[in-house]
């Protein structure tokens, strides 16, 4: 539907959205080793490290070739697999787009935390929904809702540019793109849209988002660009008709030629 491509927002708090870009480099370093690894590799990491109701309460148990670390951090690890190029291509893209702002509105560390708790928060829904799943849950989406859904509440009207049905760019006001596909997420969600798509997790990374945005972000950072004013009309006093301009002229009370009156 859309695909963000750019959006003209300058960062006012931190210099380099350091924990985006890491963010991104761990996510694509770790498609390139298990891409450069193989399937059976990949498939085996996606049992070890992705989110499996099941294992995750107590219906089975994962063998012991496939636990790499304790089922409670599956919450989390699970966020840094993704299953193919065009799947971590397009998370990666929204997060490159809309995460720096965040960063910058809630500061590095609490970032970080911030798009953590989010992929938490999507595997616990997904979790929740289906809890006697065996297939593994894999890919930063829970997170990455979290952070569009700051970035809504953050800065609804700065424009964006965005790629309309894989072929139109336009340049509109990003709440009217990410408004869109958090409905597509709750309308999936609630249909029972397609089921290699865990709808449960997007939503549970965006109601995160909502919750923990306005107790995150920094204080001072106000919400919904209330910071955004208009331009206001200046009233500049004229010379009277007749004088002309640049002439010495006689003291008048009022403000004098060029000053501008108090409001």
């Amino acid at each position: 539907m859309f695909i963000p491509l750019h959006d003209a927002n300058d960062l006012k708090h931190i210099k380099k959205q350091y924990v985006t870009i890491t963010l991104i480099v761990i996510n694509v370093a770790v498609w390139l080793f298990m891409a450069g690894a193989g399937d059976q590799t990949a498939q085996l990491a996606a049992i070890g490290l992705g989110y499996i109701p099941s294992t995750v309460f107590g219906f089975v148990e994962r063998g012991p070739e496939q636990s790499f670390v304790p089922d409670y951090l599956t919450y989390v690890t699970y966020a840094f697999l993704h299953g193919d190029f065009m799947h971590l291509a397009g998370n990666m893209l929204f997060l490159w787009v809309f995460g720096d702002n965040v960063e910058d509105a809630f500061g590095h560390v609490r970032f970080l935390i911030f798009y953590l708790l989010c992929a938490v928060a999507g595997a616990t829904l997904h979790g929740f929904v289906d809890p006697s799943s065996q297939a593994p849950l894999i890919g930063a989406s829970g997170a990455i809702a979290g952070v569009v859904a700051a970035y809504l509440m953050l800065h609804p009207r700065v424009k964006v540019w965005v790629l309309v049905l894989m072929r139109l760019p336009l340049r509109i006001p990003a709440w009217i793109p990410i408004a869109l596909w958090i409905l597509l997420q709750f309308v999936m969600f609630l249909a029972g849209g397609e089921n290699q798509i865990s709808w449960a997790a997007h939503v549970g990374g965006i109601v995160a988002g909502a919750v923990l945005t306005p107790i995150m972000r920094r204080r001072g950072v106000p919400l919904f660009d209330s910071e955004i004013v208009m331009p206001k009309a200046a009233k500049v006093a004229l010379p009277r008709v007749g004088t002309t301009i640049g002439a010495p002229q006689p003291a008048t009370p009022g403000p004098a030629w060029g000053r501008q009156p108090r409001e």
